[in-house]
């Protein structure tokens, strides 16, 4: 955005425009909103089925490995000419024609887990998964580069893993007003009150008072700064809808927050698949179509990156129950405005070339398309938060 037409919008603005102390003053404030990358994070909670998301349909072993389940050529969202997306992703589709969708297929990490638990303890800390830690990878951002703990913030009342530091956490809101309201209550404000005495500083407040009145402060700006904007545009009514409209109303307030992180539930899907996958995929697609126009009607989506991601992808093979069971490697959908490669990054894992569990191998790790996103989008050092040097993919 011009800032000089930024300014015109507001009269008062309009009548100090020629006063060049003025102008220099409102540009050195505005500089850290014009421009200012953002970063959103969804979670698909327990495994979504990769495999009938991104469908090969012109592969015959797809079908044959699931002759129930596989979702019928004629229903299929065609991408190319051998593959497409699941039905219910129509908005999706929409992004991808814009240009505004990489599909990075293959993703899982060496010796992969198939516990719920344990492989998303994994893909939010970043690690090994022979190696434990007790931080996130967007909780060591925090601690390098967040100046406060709103820096990140996820849109539900308990925090992930991701976004716990070592030295400070995240906030988790799913509404500001109530969190503002918490913040007021006697304890907190007793706590605060108290902050200067001698026998408090002396012991530097503590780990917890100190994350308490950083809390307190930061739900007050929260609140004062989003209520400042709404929303016209209709999200589906469920709680993922809630989740995409707060994190727009967040986005477009302006507010001094760097990542987002929101998560959709209900992805294991080992009975009767067909059903509650349509129904989730399309809930997905239809609140992230309404989420992006937000953005774009607000002028922030071409500062605004999305990574959708999953714990792991399942069987090639559907079970005994017309589901699918707990697999490996999945696909990462990439939406933003300022994508180096559009549409499928690379091609899509083989049906024929399977590991010794008969699962999909996975070709590129997680931590690489994290690693990007750290380095080229928020432009940071992205070792310094993963503890390991990783390639930078081409997808931004």
């Amino acid at each position: 955005m011009d800032r000089r037409k930024f300014l015109k919008k507001s009269s008062l603005a309009s009548s100090l425009f020629f006063v060049p102390s003025f102008v220099k003053a409102f540009e050195e404030v505005t500089s850290s909103y014009l421009g200012y990358k953002r970063l959103v994070i969804i979670q698909l909670s327990g495994g979504n089925d990769g495999l009938n998301t991104v469908i090969p349909f012109r592969n015959d072993l797809y079908y044959k490995e699931r002759p129930t389940l596989a979702i019928p050529k004629k229903s299929i969202i065609k991408l190319n000419e051998d593959i497409g997306l699941h039905p219910s992703l129509t908005p999706l589709k929409r992004l991808y024609d814009e240009g505004y969708l990489s599909i990075i297929n293959n993703v899982g990490y060496p010796n992969p887990v198939r516990s719920h638990f344990r492989s998303m303890d994994i893909w939010q800390t970043a690690t090994d998964s022979d190696k434990y830690m007790q931080s996130g990878w967007l909780g060591r951002y925090l601690d390098h580069y967040g100046k406060h703990p709103h820096s990140a913030i996820e849109i539900d009342e308990s925090l992930s893993l991701a976004m716990k530091g070592e030295v400070i956490n995240a906030i988790a809101t799913q509404n500001p007003k109530s969190f503002y309201n918490l913040s007021k209550d006697p304890y907190f404000k007793n706590i605060h009150n108290h902050q200067n005495d001698a026998h408090l500083s002396e012991h530097n407040l503590g780990y917890l008072y100190k994350s308490m009145i950083a809390a307190e402060s930061s739900a007050k700006y929260i609140y004062e700064t989003s209520k400042t904007i709404s929303t016209s545009k209709e999200y589906p009514n469920n709680s993922f809808g809630k989740q995409l409209k707060t994190t727009a109303q967040f986005i477009n307030s302006g507010i001094n927050t760097k990542v987002f992180y929101g998560s959709l539930n209900g992805f294991d899907t080992h009975v009767n698949q067909l059903n509650a996958q349509k129904r989730l995929l399309k809930n997905y697609a239809d609140c992230m179509g309404t989420f992006v126009q937000d953005l774009k009607d607000n002028g922030t989506f071409k500062d605004t990156l999305i990574l959708t991601f999953s714990e792991f992808g399942r069987r090639v093979k559907q079970n005994a129950s017309i589901g699918t069971d707990h697999g490996t490697a999945n696909n990462v959908f990439i939406i933003g405005e300022h994508l180096k490669k559009q549409g499928l990054y690379n091609n899509m894992a083989s049906l024929s070339d399977l590991d010794d569990n008969g699962d999909l191998k996975f070709e590129i790790d997680f931590r690489t398309i994290y690693a990007t996103v750290l380095n080229k989008w928020l432009e940071v050092d992205d070792e310094k938060i993963l503890n390991k040097s990783f390639k930078q993919l081409d997808f931004i």
